[in-house]
């Protein structure tokens, strides 16, 4: 370091409009064009006696390095982002179609839920018909045994009537002597 702040005093000095070139020849120090060319080729030499290409070279590679380094991690980071997109749009298509399986699903348990409340109703009302109709038969035989047996009772008062008018002792007898041949004709 001292020696190159004395060799940058040296071609200050060296520099200075004293050592103008003038009409002097190239190769003689008082031709400015000649010193700084010397200045510039002891600068160069400096800076490779100390090595300084080869640490810059050294910088820049280690820059370089870790430039690299920084890509290939960017690199890196990108692919594991892509994984990871793909992966949560893997997920989303999973999810997307499990909800359209459940929609589907939930449709078609509707349409069936619906059909057997239809069949459900029908059957219910058949029987409710059935049921009515049953009621009306019943009714209707009760109302037919109700109107037999009053005309029976009426048939029977009449005929009583009739036969009590008509009949003699001797015809009552001989009466109650059939029917009971006619009984146990029918209980043998």
């Amino acid at each position: 370091m001292r020696a190159m702040k004395k060799l940058s005093a040296v071609l200050a000095l060296a520099a200075s409009p004293a050592f103008a070139a003038g009409d002097k020849p190239f190769f003689s120090l008082g031709n400015t064009d000649f010193v700084v060319t010397i200045a510039f080729l002891v600068f160069v030499g400096i800076l490779i006696y100390f090595k300084v290409p080869g640490k810059i070279a050294d910088l820049l590679d280690a820059r370089a390095g870790q430039i690299k380094a920084e890509l290939e991690e960017a690199r890196t980071l990108r692919d594991e982002a892509k994984a990871l997109l793909a992966s949560y749009e893997k997920k989303q298509k999973d999810v997307l179609e499990q909800s359209e399986r459940i929609v589907a699903s939930a449709k078609e348990e509707a349409m069936t839920a619906a059909e057997q409340a239809k069949a459900d109703l029908k059957a219910a009302i058949a029987r409710r018909l059935a049921a009515a109709e049953d009621q009306i038969a019943s009714a209707e035989a009760s109302a037919i045994r109700e109107v037999r047996e009053k005309a029976i009772a009426v048939a029977v008062a009449a005929a009583g009537d009739v036969l009590a008018k008509q009949m003699t002792a001797e015809g009552a007898a001989a009466s109650i002597d059939a029917a009971i041949q006619q009984v146990e004709a029918k209980l043998h």
